[in-house]
């Protein structure tokens, strides 16, 4: 349910149970964490692209019976958040959806974050009763101050994508026929790059 593609540098990774919310279960967190990981060891990628099939939802978070076993608070969602984090090329998030709960790491993590018009972003942590991704918060107010992120993680607001793009959660709005093709537009120069000037390029800007 985890589908991959990859083209000339560029890996394209899709969370493909639109039926579901694009939930994750625990085998599907552990193939992006696997995915992750391998897609560090491969001298050929220049960029990597993450969405969701569909075109409501880029992922609702845990799938709700894996979060009643304990895949909400699993080890799981931080090892994938900084598999991605630590990628030395181009990360976008093509959030094609609203975005939720543990999810919400995954795309922190990616360099850049586009996202439809109509999408909502929600982590609703404080009134489930557990704590956020330990590196969730930092990433999050980093991007749009501790206030907002406070907001969203102690006040369980929910933001919709015009008012994400204020904030700079999101970087770009862009409409759900043109979503993909730009994210690639976006990867093209990178694709051009080598490893050691991009790995070089994203450590310059931390």
């Amino acid at each position: 349910m985890i589908g991959l593609e990859r083209a000339g540098g560029l890996w394209t990774v899709t969370l493909n149970r639109p039926d579901k919310a694009n939930s994750l279960t625990e085998a599907m967190l552990r193939d992006l964490c696997e995915m992750a990981e391998a897609a560090a060891k491969d001298d050929s990628l220049r960029a990597l692209v993450l969405t969701g099939a569909g075109n409501r939802v880029f992922s609702a978070g845990a799938d709700l019976e894996a979060a009643k076993a304990g895949l909400a608070t699993s080890d799981l969602w931080e090892r994938l958040s900084g598999a991605i984090a630590a990628l030395p090329c181009l990360t976008i998030a093509a959030l094609n959806g609203t975005l939720a709960g543990g999810a919400t790491g995954m795309a922190l993590a990616c360099d850049i974050r586009l996202a439809v018009p109509g999408a909502k972003f929600f982590y609703p942590v404080a009134t489930l009763g557990y704590l956020p991704q330990p590196s969730d918060p930092a990433r999050m107010a980093a991007l749009i101050g501790p206030a907002r992120t406070k907001m969203i993680l102690l006040g369980a607001q929910k933001v919709m994508a015009e008012e994400a793009l204020a904030w700079g959660l999101v970087d770009r709005l862009v409409a759900p026929d043109a979503l993909m093709e730009t994210a690639r537009d976006l990867a093209k120069a990178s694709l051009e790059g080598t490893p050691e000037v991009l790995r070089g390029i994203k450590a310059l800007c931390v």
